[in-house]
Parts: structure tokens; sequence; C-alpha cells
């Protein structure tokens, strides 16, 4: 077995990984990067399908999510705005589809009230959150102690109001049942985007595109690490101690001073640990899952909805794809829609044939854009679910209780194992921002412990 000797081993060749990796080479580390997987990238994969060249996992640049479009201007690529000219498309709880601009779904005078009061009261309780460290808000224990549907139910009987508010951080972000998680969780994912108002602009959190695909940010930032980054390489056991760590893949071994784990959390068990991490650490891992959503893709010979009026902007709580957007490539002649099936639905459409399973998404498309969505020339389901180095989509989350109880020890080294990802991010919490973010937060950590190190061995 080969075996080779770096100043810190990374696990997980996505943006975190690759991030640190770059930042510790500028600072004079030597680094490996270990890749389960045949590719890098992790969560950003953009793919070519039939030939049409698809972004199966994470797309959209944000106008507040400066780590990511400072990395995107650093390696030289370009960006280009989402399609949103014309109307959206919002299906009511009758299926009447009404088409509407700006921002407020065409909902009753009363439920619009509704839904505008509360939203003010969660830009102000979002305020008062710290991305970085939700739990110690004064109510964060309270807050972690009841869900997002409850909540929303105590503050008003209007049921249309509650699922569209509910929707936003439930099947649009989380995507989990709204039950199934916290108003500290809810909180969190908003403050992450600056302010709850924000989460639910469709023409802020997927403002832009990158040109050719943003899995070329991962791509371009392995690039310049060479050999360094090696695919195929799950590491199966981790032996750690003061002195530093030992990785055992199948076919290598790596000695290092620092580990950095840059995957997903729900991953952590694949690694055996010797010895085996602490119990807080073993507590907290089991209070961390993965969402679950289909994103959905459908190429047509034109976008064909644009000879409507329409921006391809679409959205409700009553359908099976809650959400669809104009997803048109930079420069394609043909037309791309993208939409979105989470949680609950999720689960049961795999329940169905492929056939039936497209069969159903295509309807539900077709009652926003009308009969020509049930026909493209490509569809695809991205299925990060299936997937056995990520196992859902987008991101890890908490249960009920687990912010507040193991929120503070989620980015906590142990001994000379850090942790990164875009799953344990404040800003840019489940984005590729977040993840860059922890990228350049670990790194730095390291370099100053180093730094500290050498200080006490002068002085000594």
């Amino acid at each position: 077995m080969a075996e080779i000797t770096r100043d810190v081993l990374i696990v997980g060749a996505g943006a975190a990984g690759l991030t640190a990796a770059n930042d510790l080479r500028k600072a004079g580390l030597s680094v490996a990067v270990l890749e389960a997987r045949d590719r890098v990238g992790g969560r950003l994969w953009t793919d070519v399908i039939d030939g049409a060249m698809l972004e199966l996992g994470g797309q959209w640049v944000s106008p507040d999510q400066d780590a990511l479009k400072d990395t995107i201007d650093e390696l030289g690529l370009e960006t280009y705005s989402r399609y949103r000219e014309g109307d959206s498309v919002y299906v009511g709880p009758d299926g009447q589809v009404h088409r509407f601009t700006g921002e407020m779904f065409p909902v009753s005078a009363a439920t619009e009230a509704v839904i505008a009061e509360i939203t003010e009261r969660l830009d102000a309780m979002v305020a008062e959150i710290d991305p970085d460290q939700p739990w110690a808000h004064p109510r964060a224990a309270e807050w972690d102690s009841v869900t997002w549907d409850a909540w929303l139910r105590a503050q008003t009987d209007d049921d249309e109001a509650v699922l569209n508010l509910a929707f936003a951080t439930g099947s649009a972000m989380l995507t989990k049942p709204t039950h199934s998680f916290s108003l500290l969780q809810s909180l969190h994912m908003a403050a992450s985007a600056g302010s709850y108002s924000n989460l639910v602009d469709a023409d802020f959190i997927l403002d832009q595109r990158v040109v050719g695909g943003l899995q070329k940010v991962p791509l371009l930032l392995a690039e310049r690490l060479g050999d360094d980054v090696l695919l195929n390489q799950p590491v199966r056991s981790l032996e750690w101690s003061d002195d530093g760590v030992t990785a055992t893949t199948d076919e290598l071994t790596v000695r290092a001073r620092f580990a950095i784990l840059a995957h997903a959390p729900v991953l952590y068990s694949r690694i055996a640990f010797e010895p085996p991490l602490p119990r807080r650490q073993h507590q907290l891992h089991q209070h961390l899952s993965m969402g679950f959503v289909i994103k959905v893709h459908a190429v047509y010979d034109r976008p064909f909805w644009r000879e409507q009026g329409l921006s391809g902007t679409a959205f409700s709580p009553y359908e099976l794809a809650h959400e669809a957007y104009d997803n048109t490539n930079h420069g394609d002649e043909r037309g791309t829609l993208v939409g979105f099936v989470s949680d609950q639905n999720a689960d049961d459409l795999f329940a169905l044939s492929a056939e039936e399973r497209k069969e159903r998404i295509l309807a539900s498309l077709s009652h926003y854009y009308g009969p020509e969505a049930t026909d493209p020339v490509v569809y695809y389901e991205s299925d990060w679910g299936t997937e056995e180095w990520t196992r859902g989509a987008y991101a890890a989350s908490f249960d009920m209780g687990g912010l507040h109880r193991y929120g503070a020890d989620l980015r906590t080294a142990v001994g000379p194992i850090h942790f990164a990802c875009s799953d344990m991010a404040g800003a840019g919490f489940q984005h590729v921002d977040g993840a860059i973010r922890m990228g350049h937060l670990v790194a730095s950590t390291i370099v100053e412990s180093r730094r500290a190190a050498g200080d006490q061995a002068e002085v000594g």
C-alpha cells in the first residue's frame, strides 16, 4: 500500500475542502485531498444528459454571497442573470392559475395582510439571530422546542397563509416536512440569508448563474492543486492523537499533522475512528439528517413559456412541484425548466415507476405552463438520495431541539481533526457560499494553531 505524508489531510473535494486546501497551500503547508467519488465538486455537478448541459446540484449565486462571488471573480468565471421577464404563476387551493408580478402571491386581501404581518414579525425575530450561533439567543431553547408548523398555526388560522409562509424554509430550503424541524432552525435558515424576506424573494436567492455551470468553481480550484487531489479514495479509517492523523483508503495511507473532514456530516459514520470520537460528537452527529428534494430538469425545443409572457417563475404549496423556474442555459436556443419536488412528496414519488413519476411531475408543471410542458426533448431527475457519498439534498439540519442542544459543538475540532462544510455554515448555510466560508475559516484556524505552536516552541 502506497504511503504519503502531508501537513494537512482533507477528506472531500467539494467547495469547502478545495477552498481550505488552496488556502493552506498558499500559507506554505502541504496538503492531500482524498475524494470518495470519481469527480470533484461534491454537491456541485454539471453534466451533459442526452446532449443537454444540466446543473444536477447547486447552481445559483445570490447578491449577499460574497465568499462565492469573490471566488468566482478570482477564478475568472462569468455570470449571467436568471431569466425573469414577464409574469410569474401561482396555483391556489382551488387549482386556479393566477398570473402575477412582484413578490406577493395573488391571494385574497385578507390572506395577503396576514402573510405581510407575519413576515414582518419573522424579519424582526431573524434580525436578533446570529447565524453563526443561533443557540445563543435568549429564547433559543423555547424556539427550538416548537415546530415551524405549530408556531405558524399559532399565529393564524388562515391555512393558505400558513402554507405559503411555511414552504420557504420547509419544502424550498431545508427540504423536510414543516412538522419535523423547529422554529429556531427555520429562523437560522432565514438568518443565513440576511432576513426571512430575502429567503422568500426568488429574485434575490436565485439571482445569477455561472456560465458553463457552478461546478467550474471546484474544478478550477482542484486544477490548482494538481496531483494533490486523489479521486476514488474513500477514507475507511482515521487514527488520531495529539501528534497527528493517519488515514487509510483501500489503496493508500496518508499521514498528516491535521485532518479536515469536508463532507456532509451524515457521512462521518462511514469512517472508523481510532480512538472513537468523543461522546459529544457521537450524540451530536445522530441529531443531524439530510433533507430530500428531487430537482427536475425539463428541456424543450424552445422556451415556449416566454411566448405566453411568462417568466418561468412558478409557485404553489398545493402542487407536486412546489416551485419552478426558467433555467435556460446561457446562449442556448432551447428552453429549460427546473422544478422541485420535496420531502414527503419526493418520498411518495419514488414508490412509483420511473414512467409514472415523470408523468406526474410533468402534469404538475403543465398546471403552471400549459400542455406543452408535458413534452420535453430531455427529461432528468436529480436524485441525491441515491448518491452514496451524499444521501440527500440539499443539506443536513438538526432534528427538533438539536440545534440548541448541540449546535455550539458542530464546528469544534477534536484533537487534530477539524470540520468544514456548508451544513455547518452561518451565513450561506446550505449553500456553496457557506462551504467556501467554512473552508477559509478552518484553514485559517489550522494556520493560526501552527503559528501558536511555533511561538511556544521558540519560547520553550
